[in-house]
């Protein structure tokens, strides 16, 4: 049987997932890449998952409230301030998704940029979607050779009052994410 780590940020973006020979196991991170890294870190040396799916809100600059994308690529912009040092700022599990042959017919392909800060302003950032957490578990996934994928349901439009926007939209966003993996079953 199939073990899957289902990650996400807060409580009210849990979205219970059911397909036949998978067995999910739930992890509520918190906010943030140290939580999350440190979390995710120890429920993988509890649960040793197959595969690691993060899944949440994000916002954005580019797409539309209501979109949700799969994310295969991270992008820490807090470590992009500092590339001077040559830090590892970008990573992909695509590679070891493809490996393992997980995930490979979701669409919605995009980056996620993650960062210690909820962006209210509109600021030039790379990526498709921004959050404050898939990096830092991409990071720890890749590390310890687990497929990792991240699923963002988009929630607000950086610099159109994000705040507020985030909190009305978590009710759509479970709506939209129950939807996206319940059309993924009946794929199977």
């Amino acid at each position: 049987m199939l073990k899957v780590l289902v990650t996400f940020a807060v409580k009210d973006e849990l979205v219970e997932i059911k397909w036949p020979d998978v067995e999910f196991y739930y992890l509520r991170t918190g906010i943030g890449k140290v939580k999350s890294a440190f979390r995710v870190s120890d429920a993988i040396n509890q649960v040793q998952p197959d595969l690691v799916l993060n899944l949440g809100t994000a916002g954005t600059i580019t797409h539309q409230v209501g979109d949700i994308l799969v994310c295969r690529r991270f992008i820490d912009r807090d470590l992009q301030k500092i590339k001077d040092l040559e830090l590892e700022d970008e990573i992909s599990t695509a590679d070891l998704l493809h490996e393992k042959g997980y995930c490979s017919d979701w669409v919605g392909e995009a980056t996620c940029n993650t960062g210690d800060s909820f962006l209210t302003e509109l600021t030039d950032v790379d990526g498709d979607v921004v959050d404050m957490e898939a990096f830092a578990q991409a990071f720890v996934c890749l590390d310890k050779q687990i497929p990792f994928i991240s699923v963002k349901y988009v929630t607000d439009v950086i610099g159109q009052n994000s705040v507020a926007h985030w909190e009305d939209k978590l009710a759509d966003a479970r709506m939209g994410l129950s939807h996206f993996f319940n059309v993924l079953y009946d794929k199977i």
